[in-house]
């Protein structure tokens, strides 16, 4: 990828690389374990790349 990137496109990936952490511990306590994976986490390597 270049160094030098649009803003546009270094906004997209800075969401992207925000919404690809994991479920915060409070909530796999406060939901007893039942919630702790997150739908939206994404590979970094390869498997479900992003669209940017």
């Amino acid at each position: 990828m270049a160094r030098n990137k649009p803003y546009g496109k270094k906004k997209r990936l800075a969401k992207a690389e925000k919404s690809n952490s994991a479920v915060p511990g409070f909530i796999v306590v406060a939901t007893k374990g039942k919630v702790r994976t997150s739908p939206k986490r994404r590979q970094w390597r390869g498997r479900g790349s992003l669209k940017v």
